[in-house]
């Protein structure tokens, strides 16, 4: 089954590209939906409490090779099946998404959608540092193309090359900790990755070239340059994969392999000017957010705050359980904010879309009055909203709540000033919406428009049940998690 999850979309991306019919988006669809199929049957059949050093139900492994003592190990437990499902329903939606867009190139563009998903499984599944890198590195090759090529406007090359840029340099820090790790170890295995034994000075070095790759990918703050124009540029589908989903990435390696690898520079200032950087982030985001008017640019800002949160949440709960006091409440938050985040920044950014072309504008204060003749899309988007805004029985609340709860056993200061996002995320959000669908609007341009068409109410409605299923019941995915989230904090301290 792991290996039908991993060849499903490779070998469909080849499909696609080879398909000449400009029904190609329907094939490409299918594949997706058979991957979120096997993704489900293997949720339904694991055992959750199985970690990444114990005998898996689902691994590959491969013959270790005898001059760089790597393999093609692949493995999934619950951290990684949380991701890998968060993967396969974004990828089907996204592709969905697309259905009401006129797309040029549609075969090539599809495929390219399944060969990051390709690489998207392949980091969440790899249990050898080698193959992280290698999968990682895959991810940025289709992506680049699918908001270079299909973005909007004459400047998307210009700031999707910078987004490349500052990836690949980041990826290469990261290459370069891992080997220096791989050098201290019997192998590139990830539990051998875990033993190797390195001082203080040489955890500072690895924590930071590891940590370069995973700053630039969250993107965390002052990394994030490339981020506001990357995303506001990109097609809608380009954004969606950038922020709901290869976000994702760097939370996972984070988990994965930055904590145990390197616990004593994250105890140490290394940890700490982590959590300042993101805390401030997190205020950074919000107030940028508030006062803008591109509605792209809120949603990408807003995607800003709420991934500092999720990472102060990690490195505070980390910095806890190394200094005696175990716990693993900001890994799970991070898990299930990190889901929520997924389903909600996708909704926010379909949502953009909607509005964008209904408008024909990104300008917010042009926008109004859309409720009168939409109000389908009203209330889907409300729900959207709610769940961004952390509303309780929404799927932010419980995360967030999680993440501020770690916050606070760490820091008073800290989760003060985190817990501001609770304010200013109901004021952008609402800002957003109130001007949207109740401001003034022009009546000739009202009189035009039309409320959701069948595609966008599809995928509208299934974040909407996402969003409601996993506010009401958050434990299916902690429970998933959880076992796996104690394995990595206690590797931290073994």
């Amino acid at each position: 089954m792991l290996l039908a999850l991993l060849l499903i979309p490779i070998i469909g991306s080849g499909l696609v590209f080879a398909w000449r019919n400009k029904n190609s988006k329907y094939l490409a669809f299918g594949i997706a939906l058979l991957e979120m199929a096997v993704s489900f049957y293997m949720v339904a059949n694991m055992d959750f409490s199985t970690t990444v050093n114990e005998d898996l139900k689902y691994q590959i492994i491969s013959p270790e090779s005898s001059f760089l003592r790597t393999s093609f190990h692949l493995g999934v437990d619950g951290l990684s099946m949380v991701f890998i499902s968060l993967t396969t329903i974004l990828t089907a939606l996204i592709i969905l998404s697309s259905f009401s867009q006129k797309v040029n190139y549609k075969n090539s563009y599809y495929g390219l959608i399944l060969l990051m998903q390709f690489g998207l499984i392949g980091v969440f599944s790899t249990l050898d540092g080698l193959m992280f890198y290698a999968f990682w590195e895959i991810t940025l090759i289709p992506i680049w193309f699918i908001c270079g090529l299909w973005g909007q406007e004459d400047q998307r090359i210009k700031f999707t090359t910078k987004f490349f840029i500052y990836t690949f340099l980041g990826s290469m820090f990261m290459l370069g900790g891992l080997i220096y790790v791989y050098n201290h170890a019997a192998s590139f295995a990830l539990v051998d990755m875990y033993n190797a034994v390195l001082t203080t000075s040489q955890q500072n070095v690895v924590f930071w070239f590891i940590f370069a790759a995973f700053a630039v990918k969250l993107p965390l703050f002052p990394f994030h340059s490339w981020q506001p124009d990357t995303y506001t540029y990109s097609s809608t589908e380009g954004s969606m994969l950038l922020s709901g989903i290869m976000v994702k990435m760097a939370i996972f390696g984070l988990l994965r392999y930055l904590l145990p690898i390197a616990p004593i520079a994250i105890m140490g200032i290394s940890g700490k000017i982590v959590l300042i950087l993101a805390i401030f982030g997190v205020v950074y985001g919000a107030v940028i957010a508030i006062v803008d008017n591109d509605v792209k640019r809120i949603i990408t800002f807003s995607s800003l705050s709420h991934i500092g949160l999720i990472t102060a949440g990690v490195f505070a709960s980390a910095i806890l359980t190394l200094n005696g006091y175990f716990t693993i409440e900001g890994g799970e938050g991070a898990i299930i904010q990190s889901f929520a985040h997924g389903i909600n920044v996708v909704g926010l950014f379909y949502c953009a879309d909607i509005l964008i072309r209904r408008f024909q504008t990104r300008n917010l204060q042009q926008m109004g009055g859309l409720v009168r003749v939409a109000p389908q899309f009203a209330i889907l988007f409300m729900i959207v909203v709610f769940g961004t805004m952390a509303v309780p029985a929404m799927n932010g609340f419980i995360g967030e709540f999680i993440l501020l709860k770690s916050l606070a056993d760490y820091s008073i200061a800290a989760v003060i000033i985190a817990g501001l996002t609770l304010i200013l995320c109901t004021v952008y959000m609402l800002r957003l919406y109130g001007k949207a669908m109740y401001g003034k609007g022009n009546p000739e341009v009202l009189a035009n428009l039309r409320d959701l068409s069948t595609t966008e109410f599809t995928v509208l409605a299934s974040l909407a049940v996402y969003i409601l299923f996993l506010g009401l019941f958050p434990n299916t995915i902690l429970d998933m998690a959880h076992h796996s989230l104690e394995f990595i904090f206690k590797s931290m301290i073994n």
